[in-house]
């Protein structure tokens, strides 16, 4: 584990005019994907109802965590809310602000291997990473390791695209079978499995509640709520199409990178078209860990 300097530069990998953290992570590190998760983390916003967690985060908490923080924003977020709370906020790259407040604290750190910290954590945040482990029992494991009695872990992740009428052989279907099988192939998970229940608690974790919603994506809700969490749901899905299958098709199933692209934009065309009516499931999981007598 290392600190990610104000100021440090950080050398992506190219590939098929992408950028990337390494040689094996499917989602790129970009700007362009770095504006993704901005909506996405707006989105997120939107549907817990300005929130910045599904769960409250205890106001005497005093060490956070947020693995995989990507841009940053969750964690700024909460060292905003709570300034006596310690933040820590780890990823595999460095390219988060530097313009944020003194008790948020940034690091490179893949949470694959063991986590290092000296310190246990009140409360551990894990949002949008569908398709980063391959070995979640063993994320979840360390999390309870560093997470003080009673301390909570939440996780937070989209599912698949689905769409509400049928719509046979659609480039959808083609695309989400074509993911699931290169994630397959990869040894990674995609969609919700990784937030099964089985799961964590078999790491020693007390599932708390969970919830999953089911997000309109674009403005065709009539729940004005909906609509606006909806319009942000959508421009992220169509930018995330290519950003989770670019390195997943040609590295796994052989595809060649305009082929990719030109399916992602079918999809894009396809959910946009009226009366289609997509959407994607959300789910915020809540467990505690247990305290033994």
């Amino acid at each position: 584990m290392s600190q990610c300097l104000s100021g440090s530069v950080f050398k992506q990998v190219l590939e098929n005019d992408r950028g990337y953290a390494n040689e094996n992570y499917i989602m790129p590190c970009d700007e362009q994907e770095q504006t993704r998760l901005a909506i996405t983390h707006q989105c997120f916003t939107s549907m817990l109802n300005g929130q910045i967690s599904f769960q409250n985060i205890p106001r005497n908490a005093r060490r956070i965590l947020d693995i995989g923080t990507g841009i940053g924003e969750w964690a700024v977020a909460v060292a905003e809310r709570l300034p006596d709370a310690e933040v820590v906020a780890t990823d595999i790259a460095c390219f988060q602000p530097t313009d944020v407040p003194p008790n948020v604290f940034f690091e490179i750190d893949d949470a694959r291997e063991e986590w290092t910290f000296t310190e246990p954590f009140d409360f551990i945040h894990i949002r949008g990473l569908s398709g980063a482990f391959s070995d979640w029992a063993s994320i979840y494991s360390e999390a309870h390791k560093h997470l003080q009695a009673n301390g909570i872990l939440e996780v937070a992740d989209f599912g698949i695209v689905a769409l509400k009428e049928a719509l046979p052989n659609s480039y959808l279907s083609i695309y989400n079978g074509a993911c699931l099988s290169a994630a397959e192939k990869s040894g990674i998970t995609l969609g919700l499995d990784h937030m099964k229940k089985t799961l964590l608690e078999s790491a020693g974790f007390s599932i708390a509640k969970t919830r999953t919603l089911d997000i309109p994506l674009g403005t065709w809700a009539p729940d004005p709520r909906k609509k606006v969490a909806g319009k942000m749901a959508l421009i992220s899905t169509l930018e995330g199409l290519e950003a989770t299958s670019l390195r997943l098709l040609t590295q796994h199933m052989d595809w060649k990178a305009e082929e990719v692209r030109d399916l992602c934009g079918k999809v894009q065309e396809e959910l946009m078209r009226p009366g289609i009516r997509p959407s994607i499931p959300c789910q915020f999981t809540v467990a505690r860990k247990l305290v033994l007598d």
